[in-house]
């Protein structure tokens, strides 16, 4: 539909179905190819940002003489710019459409991958990291928005899992790849082609996808906000959001930094190494997106709900990260595949929190459930650097102590939110037996 256009959108884009083919509507495949793959582009770099300092850590330390504690707070606000922006950015999805919204802030990450090139101090390094995560902070939920406009909703689950196993190749671009591209240039010159890429990623979203009016468009602003204070008052939203809180915050908080300090200083393995295990953690989380994702949909039409899937993966994610924090270290690479392959079923709370609310606000929901799980992993990924530095550094290493220490708090918070989650369900269990 052309921008400006008064025609009102067919019932079945509304609900999220797939439009009839006719001359007017899309054919089947253009929504994969002018839809889909200029968002998962987007959502691919924004991966690929989130994770890239777990490889260039060693040469920021070096460059600017940084502590853990400020590698985790210049790293951590990426988390704090996405995640400050996400409630009035659910409200801007909403109202203006994913198309927009996402190639705006995209070419404001490109912006500031520039900036990361050129900064020359810690404060600036700080600035640009924040103008990136802000910049992406719309890749993912653009994407799902997109998905409920375009998709029927029964085919959301393997879309959103899709999407990210292609944001699972980002992280692995964080690997071997950029530690090869370091040894043509540096991390400056690295952030340079970031910055390129990014920019034609937000020009392909702005002038390939097709424009479709969202459904909440013209709904009143007053209206929306009291949406998103409905949606914070939902307990059977902060079911899914506690657990997302502890488990996706911890998992993203080490897989962007604090798992590449491990493999250095605990693991003790040279850098090559390094590049190389993350390469293979990447591929066990992109094969974990794609895998729950289907999974989900098909488990949901046999009768076993994706909030069960959800809930074991974390499950396993969490007992995974508490054999690292005990130490186990001969296992470590078959520990953090589990870890990494498993921890992607978080993302099928987006799905699932997309079904228990109506299409027009389906922004909100799912970008409130990410404000708090980025703002919990900003404080996630600052707090295990400030841990970590309350033990003193041998040459630049850090002690298995303050590791076990830090990833130890994870785990707890972790297993509190599990056992949460679980406590209304043992309680209905024990009326149904009365």
């Amino acid at each position: 539909m052309p921008e400006g256009s008064t025609r009102k959108v067919p019932r079945k884009a509304e609900r999220g179905e797939a439009l009839p083919a006719t001359a007017s509507a899309p054919t089947p495949a253009m929504p994969i190819f002018r839809v889909f793959v200029p968002f998962a582009c987007g959502y691919y770099l924004s991966y690929l940002y989130r994770t890239i300092n777990a490889v260039i850590s060693p040469d920021l330390v070096r460059d600017l003489a940084l502590d853990a504690g400020q590698l985790g707070l210049l790293t951590s606000t990426y988390f704090l710019a996405f995640g400050l922006f996400q409630l009035p950015l659910g409200i801007l999805l909403d109202r203006f459409g994913p198309r927009r919204v996402d190639a705006a802030l995209l070419a404001v990450a490109g912006l500031g991958a520039l900036v990361f090139a050129l900064s020359r101090d810690f404060a600036g390094l700080v600035l640009a990291r924040a103008l990136i995560g802000f910049g992406v902070s719309a890749a993912l939920m653009a994407s799902i928005k997109a998905f409920t406009l375009w998709f029927a909703l029964s085919r959301l689950a393997s879309l959103n899992g899709w999407v990210m196993a292609i944001g699972g190749l980002g992280a692995l671009s964080a690997s071997v790849p950029v530690e090869a591209a370091l040894r043509f240039t540096d991390w400056r010159g690295v952030f340079e082609v970031l910055a390129a890429l990014t920019l034609l990623a937000a020009g392909a979203i702005l002038y390939l996808v097709p424009e479709r009016a969202a459904p909440a468009g013209g709904e009143r602003l007053g209206a929306m906000l009291r949406g998103v204070a409905g949606i914070f008052g939902d307990a059977g939203f902060w079911r899914i959001a506690v657990i997302c809180m502890a488990v996706q915050a911890t998992f993203l908080s080490v897989a962007g930094l604090w798992v590449g300090p491990w493999l250095y200083d605990v693991a003790a393995l040279p850098r090559g190494t390094v590049a190389t295990y993350l390469l293979v953690f990447a591929v066990a989380m992109t094969a974990g997106f794609a895998f729950f994702g289907t999974a989900a949909d098909r488990l949901e039409s046999a009768g076993w709900g994706a909030e069960r899937l959800f809930v074991l993966g974390a499950a396993v994610s969490t007992a995974g990260l508490a054999l690292v924090a005990l130490g186990v270290t001969r296992a470590a690479l078959a520990i953090w595949i589990v870890v990494y392959f498993s921890s992607p079923a978080g993302a099928l709370s987006y799905a699932i929190l997309s079904r228990r609310y109506p299409s027009a606000q389906g922004g909100r929901v799912n970008t409130a459930l990410n404000f708090l799980v980025f703002a919990a992993a900003f404080a996630a990924q600052w707090g295990i650097g400030a841990i970590v530095n309350l033990w003193p550094a041998a040459d630049g290493v850090y002690p298995l102590a303050a590791f076990r220490a830090a990833f130890g708090a994870c785990v707890a918070l972790e297993v509190a939110a599990l056992a949460w989650w679980l406590a209304p369900r043992r309680a209905a269990t024990r009326r149904r037996g009365d």
